[in-house]
Order: C-alpha cells, then sequence, then structure tokens
C-alpha cells in the first residue's frame, strides 16, 4: 500500500497538490481586498528596481498577488520536498523559482546555498527583482546574513515587506508557524523603508544591517496584522 509519505514523493501528486494550491490563493486573493500600507507603495519602488524583497518564512502565501503585471521576480526556495511544493505553486501563480538555500558551514553547500547565491546575483543583473526569507533556516524571525551579504555584492536595496489577512489558521506545530491565509479576509500589505548595504561593508556593518533587516521585518508584519485585524490604536494610525 502507498504510504502518505511516499505518495508525497510522486511528481504527479506534488503538481496535483500544487495547482490545487494555487487555485486555492487566487480565491483567496480575489475575495480579500488589501489595503496598502504606505499607499504610495509602488511608486516607491518604481526608481529602485530591482529589489530584493524580505520577509519572514511562513508569511509568504499570499506575496505572489502583490507582484505588478509586467513586474518580472524569482523566488528563492529550497530543495527539500516541501520545497517542491512551494515551487510549483509560485511557478504557477507566475514567479519564476531559484533552488537552494542558505545555512550554517557544510549545509551551505550541500543545500545548494552558493549555487542559488550566483543565481540570485545573475537574476538582480538581468533586471529581476528577488523575493527571499530573511530567517536562519529552521530560526523563525531571526534575520540571517545571507541577505544583507547579497544586498551588499549586488548593490540593491532591501525593502522588508509583510502581507497579512484577518481569517487565517495558524499552524502552530511548524517549526515558523506558518499562517494559511483564509478566503473572505480583510488582508493588508506593508512595506518598510529600504536597507542598503555598502559594497565594502565589514563583519560589524553587515550584523548592523541583518539587526536593521530584523527589526523592519518585525515592525511591518506586527501593522500588517494590526491592519489586517483593525486593531485599536495601531491600525488607526495616519
Amino acid at each position: 500500500m502507498l504510504s502518505w509519505r511516499r505518495l508525497g514523493k510522486q511528481r504527479w501528486a506534488q503538481v496535483a497538490a500544487g495547482v490545487l494550491g494555487a487555485e486555492y490563493l487566487r480565491l483567496v486573493a480575489k475575495t480579500s481586498p488589501l489595503v496598502l500600507d504606505p499607499p504610495d507603495i509602488y511608486e516607491r519602488v518604481t526608481g529602485e528596481l530591482p529589489i530584493i524583497l524580505a520577509i519572514w518564512h511562513g508569511q509568504h502565501l499570499m506575496l505572489p498577488f502583490i507582484r505588478r503585471p509586467g513586474d518580472r521576480a524569482k523566488v528563492l526556495i529550497s530543495r527539500h520536498r516541501d520545497g517542491e511544493l512551494n515551487a510549483i505553486v509560485a511557478e504557477r501563480l507566475g514567479a519564476e523559482t531559484i533552488r537552494g538555500s542558505g545555512d550554517h558551514n557544510r549545509e551551505f553547500l550541500r543545500k545548494g546555498g552558493v549555487g542559488a547565491f550566483k543565481g540570485m546575483l545573475n537574476a538582480l543583473r538581468d533586471g529581476y527583482n528577488i523575493v527571499m526569507t530573511a530567517d536562519v533556516p529552521k530560526v523563525s524571525r531571526k534575520a540571517g546574513l545571507g541577505i544583507v551579504m547579497l544586498a551588499r555584492s549586488s548593490g540593491r536595496p532591501i525593502y522588508p515587506a509583510a502581507v497579512a489577512t484577518s481569517r487565517r489558521h495558524i499552524m502552530l506545530k511548524s517549526w515558523d508557524k506558518s499562517a494559511v491565509n483564509l478566503p473572505f479576509s480583510r488582508g493588508a500589505v506593508v512595506m518598510g523603508e529600504p536597507i542598503r548595504v555598502d559594497p565594502e561593508a565589514d563583519d560589524a556593518a553587515l550584523e548592523t544591517a541583518r539587526q536593521c533587516v530584523q527589526m523592519q521585518l518585525d515592525r511591518v508584519t506586527d501593522r500588517a496584522y494590526a491592519l489586517a485585524d483593525r486593531r485599536p490604536g495601531d491600525a488607526d494610525r495616519e
């Protein structure tokens, strides 16, 4: 008998699940209007393109729907089996993918980190925006150095961003507490200020930039949920 674990490794099953996932997210997007904060998000980044869009892991499902027609983007997705499903969904929704992930020491090589880093650099040079999670692998809400090293090498700014919906299911048993967005929600997209990393940045400067990414991602994520949930005070702030 074919187990669920073995079934999940079958290519046809992964594709079927990816197609269903993408169509489900289309339903969420169609029934969940998004408020932009600030309202001129697109005008702010137009002159900066291409950019590096930073998000927290597990908060990424609705990101394809903030891409404007004509915007080119590539998403960094791990080589893990779960990453394969995410890649199918992303590509179904119009984004291109770069496979690989960062990690510590030798794991960086094993998981395709070097090739992925070069792929992202080449994509930025070719005018693609890069979307990547900022977390250290398997450590939720702690920014790693990878994203600031990419900014240093490419000269492109990092824009922290978050998308939230009022109706959602939080996967409490997952390491990243992933948020599964639900249809018929209020939605919010929040983007922070650009973070730039000098091409000559040393270790101390990289650490400062890393802390800035972490602080801003926490801020925009809290703000997105406040707007989606219409929490008093924060959500009403101009």
